[in-house]
This record gives structure tokens, C-alpha cells and sequence, in this order.
């Protein structure tokens, strides 16, 4: 089990992932597309990382929004794993895809 991550901790890995803030015990992103096609191609990439990671986040889709909350339920809080999954998520925004 990963080792649940101070404030401290939490407020320097998020100091590298543009967008991300830390909400009560997640870290969280909200992204906005074009439409509900390109938000919905999105939470297709996002599923696969996560499934790849064995580490699954919330999703929150509303038309061409889409949110993201990661948090490891098994550590009570947020993890290294919540920061690497951030991480290859954003890798995976659109350029084009402005933060909400």
C-alpha cells in the first residue's frame, strides 16, 4: 500500500502539475473541450492510463467538461500514485483544451 503524503508533500508535487489543486482528500482537475465528442475521447485516454496504473479516478462528465478527482481510498488521502496519474493525464490534454 502506497504511504498517504503530507500537505507539504501534496503542495510540492502539485507545484508541477499545472491545473491540479488539492480539494479535501483528493487532488483534482477540471478540464473543458470543444464538445462532448472530444471530452468523452479524453475519459477513454483517462480510463486506459488508469487501468494500465491499476489506480482509478472519479470522472465527472457534463457535456464538454470533464473533472477529475484522484485520491487513494486504500491510504485515506492522497498518495504518489494520485501525483503520477495526475501527471500522465495531463500529458494526455489536448493543447487545444483550455482548463475550466
Amino acid at each position: 500500500m502506497a504511504d498517504r503524503l503530507t500537505d507539504a508533500q501534496i503542495a510540492e508535487g502539485l507545484a508541477k502539475l499545472p491545473g491540479w489543486r488539492h480539494e479535501g482528500e483528493a487532488i483534482v482537475h477540471d478540464f473543458q473541450f470543444v464538445d462532448f465528442v472530444a471530452a468523452l475521447g479524453f475519459i477513454a485516454q483517462v480510463g486506459a492510463l488508469a487501468e494500465r496504473a491499476n489506480h482509478h479516478p472519479e470522472l465527472t462528465n457534463v457535456y464538454n467538461r470533464v473533472r477529475i478527482a484522484l485520491s487513494t481510498h486504500d491510504a485515506g488521502g492522497i498518495t504518489d500514485l494520485d501525483l503520477k496519474l495526475a501527471d500522465a493525464i495531463s500529458a494526455r490534454a489536448p493543447w487545444n483544451a483550455p482548463k475550466a
